[in-house]
């Protein structure tokens, strides 16, 4: 993989195959919650919102659900309080990990999350053992039959894209976080459909993780995906496709 782990591709095709839409409901309604509860319910200037409203109605999330979440955030509804928080620690082999959290009850998640670690040969580290390791970054994925390299270089250049690079079937379009929703507006004015829109925490570097702590290292991953508070994990594992095949 060139400039970034592994995990964001495996990431993207499980979520494409995901068969447990209410899963994804749940933290998605998560997200418009809490955009809604830091910046208003308004999404022409809420952009964090604008993004998590775009994303449910990618997943065909009904209209209702979308305007409960978004009242629930603003206090117009009665509903639960989350807070977000950022755990950082080590998967199997030493790749970094960044958990990011959304939780009406840190003491129970933070005592869940320690066990899934430790069961799958990972563990929790300081605040700021690993997070320097990672960038911000605003990605974009549009599929590569939607259009040619060129025609999505000249259309999100001048609006803020920054790197433009092939990964199998979509290209991933980078930018700075500031510029994402310019880029995502320059898409659809040139009429350019994407899959997702999302500011991400990149990795710097990559690690090779190799043998039976890759194997691990992908079932801790999956099974910190199923936690229901956990809204999305980056790490920096490089692993063959061959470990892949074989679990």
């Amino acid at each position: 993989m060139s400039g970034h782990s592994k995990w964001s591709t495996i990431k993207r095709k499980k979520e494409k195959a995901d068969a447990a839409r209410g899963k994804m409901f749940t933290r998605l309604i998560k997200e418009i919650t809490i955009a809604a509860r830091h910046g208003g319910g308004d999404e022409e200037t809420n952009p964090r919102l604008r993004s998590a409203i775009l994303s449910a109605k990618a997943a065909n999330m009904p209209h209702a659900n979308i305007d409960k979440a978004i009242k629930r955030g603003t206090g117009e509804l009665p509903g639960v309080s989350y807070e977000e928080v950022t755990y950082e620690g080590y998967g199997p082999g030493g790749a970094a990990l960044l958990i990011q959290v959304m939780t009406d009850n840190k003491n129970r998640t933070v005592a869940e999350l320690r066990h899934v670690l430790s069961r799958h040969g990972g563990s929790l580290g300081e605040n700021g053992s690993v997070a320097w390791m990672f960038k911000k970054i605003g990605l974009i994925t549009v599929p590569a039959a939607s259009a040619t390299e060129d025609e999505l270089m000249v259309a999100t250049l001048d609006a803020g894209a920054e790197d433009i690079e092939l990964d199998e079937d979509v290209f991933r379009v980078e930018t700075n976080p500031g510029s994402l929703e310019a880029v995502k507006t320059a898409l659809e004015q040139n009429n350019i459909p994407y899959e997702s829109a999302e500011i991400i925490m990149e990795p710097r570097n990559t690690l090779r993780v190799e043998g039976k702590s890759a194997e691990s290292m992908i079932k801790l991953m999956d099974a910190l995906e199923e936690h229901d508070d956990i809204q999305s994990v980056y790490s920096n594992f490089d692993i063959d496709d061959s470990v892949l095949e074989s679990i």
